[in-house]
């Protein structure tokens, strides 16, 4: 068990006077030095490196943005609140727990839900009293595009420290808890009373299903023949399109029009997007980022199975969750070129090709 608090006792004391970034990372920079040469570091010399490196970088992100609030360069910033005793061993502190529970291991990954910032008000700082939230706490909240809501309470409870603790620490976010077993919660207290539980939760959790962020491309289209529509769709699939859907839809003055949306993976979209631009002249094109969608396992084999006293080879996709099939497909265009070959119904090949496979996964049972 490591435990870690600091307090503040004496607020005239000059280690609580402002610091510049650049003279922060040189003590910083100093301590490590000291640490690594310890045999027996508090740390522990496995960790010295990951914890070190990950707060500079919560204090780098701070520092960023509060460069840009004032228009200055990342060497000219000096911090204040974030500069005293306590906030750096709140960093350090935080850090410290999240390698030592092993958060810093690539295997594992954090995802964060949106932050509550409180609100409504003002809270004094060295610049004189601000808004609720904080400029600083809104500008990486923006930067690292986290979702945040305002409240529960007339206080501020999403500072400039955790917020960027937050963003550093979160492989990234979601809206909403995603599909997962939960293997064990903890819970941490934080020492302002309010009229609900004041804590932060952490959820360690397994998934057997993959995830993979996508973007969302739509657009809305009216003037395109049947044709262009079917060039425009086997463009974009050829470009790296993950799915295309034409959806039939009455747009204004009762025109009958089509929504073209694409499923596109993110360092597809901006392709994608120019693409459709070109093809269809639209003036407007929606992109929406950061969906999830859960990807079953899956493989792919081949069968050898007799079509009319002749050996035909066709490839299935097989899908797993949790080790259990959950769907068998035969792949269409080879049950499509055996149907031209043999000159046979397209649905006889595919009824022969699932008897195949069904017997085959009868048998792996």
């Amino acid at each position: 068990m490591y435990f870690l608090e600091v307090e503040t006792i004496d607020n005239n004391n000059h280690n609580n006077h402002s610091i510049s970034y650049k003279e922060l990372l040189s003590k910083i920079n100093h301590i490590e030095e000291i640490e690594l040469q310890k045999k027996n570091s508090i740390f522990g010399k496995e960790l010295i490196k990951d914890i070190f490196n990950i707060s500079r970088k919560v204090f780098k992100r701070i520092a960023l943005s509060e460069a840009k609030i004032h228009g200055k360069s990342l060497e000219d910033v000096n911090f204040h609140e974030v500069g005293a005793a306590d906030a750096v061993a709140d960093i350090f502190g935080s850090v410290f727990g999240f390698c030592k529970l092993g958060f810093n291991n690539k295997k594992e990954k954090v995802i964060g839900l949106p932050i509550a910032v409180g609100g409504g008000g003002s809270v004094k700082s060295v610049h004189g009293m601000i808004p609720v939230p904080a400029p600083v706490t809104l500008e990486i909240i923006s930067e690292r595009n986290i979702s945040s809501f305002g409240g529960p309470v007339n206080t501020e409870i999403a500072t400039p420290t955790g917020v960027a603790l937050y963003a550093e620490l979160c492989d990234e976010f979601m809206d909403f808890q995603p599909f997962v077993k939960v293997d064990k919660i903890a819970y941490g207290a934080g020492k302002k009373d309010f009229d609900f539980p004041n804590v932060l939760r952490i959820i360690r959790a397994k998934s057997n299903i993959k995830s993979q962020d996508i973007d969302v491309i739509e657009t809305n289209v009216d003037h395109l023949s049947g044709e262009s529509i079917g060039y425009l769709f086997d463009k974009l699939m050829k470009e790296g399109a993950r799915d295309v859907l034409v959806i039939p839809v009455i747009m204004k003055k009762n025109r009958p029009g089509n929504i073209i949306k694409v499923i596109s993976r993110k360092e597809d979209t901006d392709r994608l997007v120019s693409i459709i631009f070109k093809e269809t002249g639209t003036l407007g094109i929606r992109v929406s980022q950061n969906f999830h969608r859960g990807i079953a396992n899956r493989e792919f084999i081949s069968l050898d199975i007799n079509i009319e006293g002749e050996i035909e080879s066709i490839k299935f996709k097989i899908g797993y969750i949790d080790g259990e099939i959950i769907s068998s497909r035969p792949e269409y265009e080879d049950i499509r070129k055996i149907a031209i070959k043999r000159n046979i119904p397209l649905n006889e090949v595919l009824n022969l090709a699932n008897f195949e496979i069904n017997q085959y996964i009868s048998n792996l049972r």
